[in-house]
């Protein structure tokens, strides 16, 4: 269930309580997951509240946020690896298309999660536009390395080298 409710970036407050926004996709996910406990004999309820107390919305907040900002340092991290190795193996001249297949399934799964974390950061500032920019180096790093590869294998010699910024 836990797994369930952190992939559409629930939080949890305590003893198996989750919490998020109000939205109506947000009320069926937990209709449906009350459904799916109380369906393998388990006790589930899904309920609509309002805090009472003025600092619990900031708590609370916070709480995504922090979930969000471990996401993102984590992704931040990979892109940054992925630009490392593209470094390192245009420093060998290691220009092949194993290597290239590889670099370009690092950056779906970089792409992949990026859309995953934004869906779940219902609180969003300047970290998505910074994943967004780290991922949009991240390809156009993989673009120049894609075009040394087909040059190195004689594929396209016409193509011009590439930076990491995406010029010619």
């Amino acid at each position: 269930m836990w797994r369930r409710a952190k992939a559409v970036g629930a939080v949890g407050l305590q003893n198996g309580a989750w919490v998020l926004p109000g939205s109506d996709d947000n009320v069926e996910f937990f209709r449906t997951l009350a459904a799916f406990v109380r369906d393998h004999n388990g006790a589930a309820h899904a309920l609509s509240v309002r805090t009472v107390e003025d600092t619990g919305d900031d708590e609370i907040v916070a709480r995504f946020r922090s979930e969000r900002s471990k996401e993102f340092a984590e992704l931040n991290e990979r892109g940054v690896a992925l630009l490392s190795e593209l470094d390192r193996e245009a420093s060998k001249g290691n220009f092949s298309f194993a290597e290239l297949e590889e670099n370009e399934q690092v950056l779906e799964r970089l792409a992949g999660w990026l859309d995953k974390i934004v869906a779940r950061d219902f609180f969003p500032d300047e970290r998505t536009k910074d994943a967004a920019e780290l991922l949009d180096r991240c390809r156009r790093a993989v673009e120049g390395f894609t075009a040394s590869v087909y040059r190195a294998e004689g594929v396209a010699p016409e193509l011009p080298p590439t930076t990491e910024t995406g010029e010619r």
